[in-house]
């Protein structure tokens, strides 16, 4: 049911231009219209168009205007929403809550187009509107918001998002299957209040005496009176996201309200993952946005390849696991090759395929065999704190697909920029992969991620320990050396992180200084709902050991920790002074090359200094910095108050140099190689 551009109705001429009276489904999305299978919107779209179903898709409707969720009259089965690829708050806000002033979701990269809460506004607009229209959300917030949950951003805890929202179910995880069978329930007449026996959904109901084989969770007046009950809470939900040996979980509210939660929907095969990335995407934006320069998203993705989906990584910190779960799913070659050619054909294709992967580029296979008929293991990770004896490490399938990528007509180079799990690559006995991806498919660094260096962060962060990452840079080392590259490694590195107090930021920043390199770019530990390091965040708690964790809160030393990773940068003296100073680390304070920064003189000192007259060579090296608008003169520092004494004193006196300036450096020079008067 496509237009004539080969995009899905966005207004109601362009319905009505396809022969249709009323649509069957509107999608309102918090994101620019973009038909590419990187998408969720136009998967799910896509998807239903391909079972019969007549879609529209309303983007960034203005949530002060009530019409604007009107554009396309009410549909026949219900609205789906999403707050698009990004939780809208993290698409909003800094780790700080200070706004971000750009949205690459957005056409021309503009800010503020979509509300905070995007999935509960939307919903409350389209319910103030349309009584008793069903109303199905989806998409990474409603996903990870499910049930009750930590809001990093108002600093509460918040009920399932079902409730807020007033919608009537919840589409989790990737959702293909449940959406499916929620669009043909709903088309045979079933009502949305009996969609209580579909996998990969959560529902409310007052009755539940017809769910078996459940686990009742503590209810959210006992979570919101008691932090370790929203713990113990949090590790149930987290042993139960298997389809195969997951629970229905139920959470009480006040009222006689339950939240059902039904199993995960079950991974899909390697042929339904096919299916659905042959859909007829347009692989662009609406060419509506083209006035406005564009959907900035696009060029991440444009020339980039999805290999897989699902991660058995375990990281505390990321949300994976409760959105796309362990089992790792995976797309066929013939897929990817097609999907490829395609790239190659589009006429800004320059040669180079950006990236072919997915959460982890180098899982294309399930941890163990044993995870398609059992599932996962509910209380052991595959890969930390130690590897799992019955873990599968082998690349060979991954390689055979970059080597046939490789060889594609048009195709210069193939990299790979998602992230390659170290831990999992030192695995391997076989070195083929590795070598090739140290010739082939880095684009002068790989980016890899280590997350710190002290094994007490790591195992909160479920990391493995040091010593392995320091392994896999010596083997990197060497393959480059041996293949005559010279390629770098960007470590990604985390501050803050529960666990991490100054003691650890100080090792972090010290392993730094030991080899030389100072990251440009610091994530400063970013509490998003539903990860188990969100949940240590908030209770304070390990929840699988119940055990007390640091946790660092304190906006200042938050910005400490993030300062010592980054201590070069003068702007962070100060704060990287303090750390070290409360750290009891005052002894990486001086001019021995294992300190991180010179000691500053005393306001007392730098005065009796000034009101010497200053020694010719004491000029030639002396000179101070720019003060920046605002900043108190105690920022101030001089070179000569951190340059060593001696390196002053000893200097050979020299005749003072006339300035350079735009005139004397292009004079000509006279034989002696002084500058012509």
């Amino acid at each position: 049911m496509s237009l004539a551009n080969g995009f899905l109705p966005m207004t109601m001429e362009e319905v009505l231009e396809l022969g249709i009276e009323q649509l069957d489904f509107i999608y309102v999305t918090g994101d620019a219209y973009v038909d590419h299978p990187s998408f969720g919107h136009a998967i799910i779209t896509r998807l239903l168009c391909a079972h019969g179903y007549h879609v529209g898709i309303i983007s960034q409707p203005d949530w002060k205007n009530d019409d604007s969720i009107t554009v396309l009259r009410k549909p026949r089965l219900g609205f789906l929403v999403s707050s698009g690829n990004m939780d809208s708050m993290v698409n909003h806000y800094y780790v700080s809550k200070k706004h971000r002033e750009t949205d690459a979701y957005t056409p021309g990269g503009a800010a503020f187009r979509r509300p905070d809460h995007a999935t509960v506004v939307y919903s409350n607009l389209i319910r103030k509107r349309y009584k008793d229209v069903p109303i199905i959300i989806g998409g990474i917030e409603a996903s990870l918001r499910r049930m009750a949950h930590y809001d990093y951003w108002s600093d509460s805890f918040k009920r399932s998002i079902l409730l807020d929202s007033q919608a009537d179910i919840i589409s989790y995880g990737m959702g293909e299957k449940s959406i499916v069978e929620i669009a043909d329930a709903l088309n045979s007449g079933i009502s949305v209040c009996d969609l209580s026996f579909i996998a990969g959904t959560v529902y409310k109901t007052k009755d539940i005496s017809a769910v078996y084989d459940y686990e009742l969770l503590p209810s959210y007046d006992d979570m919101i009176q008691d932090k370790l009950s929203y713990a113990k809470s949090f590790k149930i939900q987290h042993d139960n996201t298997d389809p195969f040996n997951g629970k229905t979980l139920i959470e009480p509210y006040p009222n006689g309200v339950y939240v059902v939660q039904n199993v995960p929907q079950k991974p899909l095969s390697t042929q339904e993952m096919d299916d659905v990335y042959a859909l007829p995407y347009q692989r662009t934006y609406h060419p509506s946005y083209e006035a406005q320069g564009g959907v900035p998203a696009i060029a991440e993705i444009k020339f980039s390849l999805i290999s897989n989906r699902g991660c058995f990584g375990g990281c505390n910190f990321c949300a994976l696991t409760f959105h796309q779960g362990r089992t790792v799913q995976v797309r066929s070659h013939e897929s990817i090759l097609e999907e490829a050619r395609l790239i190659t054909q589009d006429k800004d294709f320059k040669g180079y395929i950006h990236d072919v992967g997915g959460p982890t580029a180098n899982f294309r296979q399930p941890s163990c065999q044993k995870q398609l008929q059992a599932g996962v293991c509910k209380h052991r990770q595959c890969l930390c704190p130690k590897p799992c004896p019955n873990l599968e490490v082998d690349h060979s399938d991954y390689l055979s697909l970059l080597r046939k990528l490789r060889n594609l007509p048009n195709v210069k180079k193939v990299f790979v920029r998602s992230g390659i799990r170290f831990d999992y690559l030192m695995l391997d006995k076989d070195d083929t992969f590795f070598r090739e991806l140290v010739e082939h498919h880095i684009s002068g660094q790989l980016k890899v991620a280590p997350e710190h260096v002290c094994d007490a962060v790591l195992s909160r962060m479920g990391k493995p320990e040091n010593a392995v990452y320091e392994a896999f840079t010596e083997k990197y080392r060497r393959l480059n050396q041996k293949l005559g590259r010279n390629q770098f490694l960007v470590p990604y590195l985390m501050s803050s992180h529960p666990g991490s107090t100054l003691k650890e930021a100080v090792a972090l920043a010290e392993y730094l200084r030991d080899i030389g390199y100072m990251p440009e770019q610091v994530q400063d530990f970013y509490p998003t709902p539903s990860t188990m390091s969100t949940v240590m965040y908030y209770t304070g708690v390990d929840p699988v050991t119940m055990q007390p964790v640091y946790v660092c809160k304190n906006p200042h030393e938050k910005a400490m920790q993030r300062a010592l990773i980054q201590y070069r940068n003068p702007k962070n003296y100060d704060l990287v002074r303090e750390a070290l100073k409360l750290a009891g680390r005052e002894d990486l304070i001086g001019f021995d090359k294992r300190c991180l920064i010179r000691p500053r003189r005393t306001t007392a000192e730098t005065v009796h200094r000034r009101s010497e007259k200053p020694t010719q060579s004491s000029r030639g090296m002396s000179f101070s910095t720019t003060r920046s608008a605002g900043r108190p003169s105690a920022n101030r520092y001089r070179f000569d108050d951190i340059c060593p004494l001696d390196a002053r004193v000893h200097k050979k006196e020299e005749k003072p140099r006339k300035k350079k300036t735009i005139r004397n450096i292009h004079r000509p020079k006279n034989r002696t190689g002084d500058r012509k008067d």
